[in-house]
């Protein structure tokens, strides 16, 4: 697996942010039996540095706390057949190994968000890269019960993972 961590308002953490975002990522892979090697690229940005990512990506001109875009087409979520039928679509020329997306977080909204929810900010962090890493691998929480099953696979991944509200 290769995967970068840009981040670009040198934020500081308690935790290794690469050992941390490593680490939810390798458990989501795991979790979802991907049966592939991977590139995932990470940003950590600002309040402003998302806003504007969302707005130019999204046309929604406000902040938010993780933006996911995922590079696979899939049938259904974690169906990696779309990929196998034509794998060089996804793959890294360099590499063989398949692009599945990026990730740009927000430094402030995890900070904030452990704050609300009574969290450490790696607790908050590893839930916005699960959270994301399902997005790469074709989860969408548009319908509720869609969500239910994000959430539930989220949970799951971290648990495993023993990263705790605590």
């Amino acid at each position: 697996m290769t995967f970068c961590v840009e981040n670009e308002v040198e934020a500081r953490f308690p935790f290794v942010l690469e050992e941390a975002v490593r680490q939810v990522i390798l458990g989501a892979l795991e979790w979802e039996k991907c049966p592939y090697e991977v590139q995932v690229n990470v940003l950590l940005t600002d309040k402003e540095g998302i806003r504007e990512y969302n707005r130019q990506y999204r046309n929604i001109d406000k902040e938010t706390d993780v933006l996911s875009f995922p590079n696979v087409d899939y049938e259904q979520p974690g169906d990696f057949s779309l990929v196998e039928k034509n794998e060089m679509a996804y793959a890294d020329p360099d590499t063989g190994e398949i692009y599945l997306g990026d990730i740009i977080l927000c430094r402030e909204r995890i900070s904030s968000q452990a704050e609300e929810y009574g969290h450490s900010e790696l607790r908050e962090l590893s839930f916005l890269i699960a959270h994301s890493m399902l997005h790469l691998l074709g989860y969408d929480h548009v319908e509720e019960a869609e969500e239910k099953i994000m959430m539930e696979k989220q949970e799951k991944i971290l648990d495993k993972l023993g990263i705790t509200r605590n």
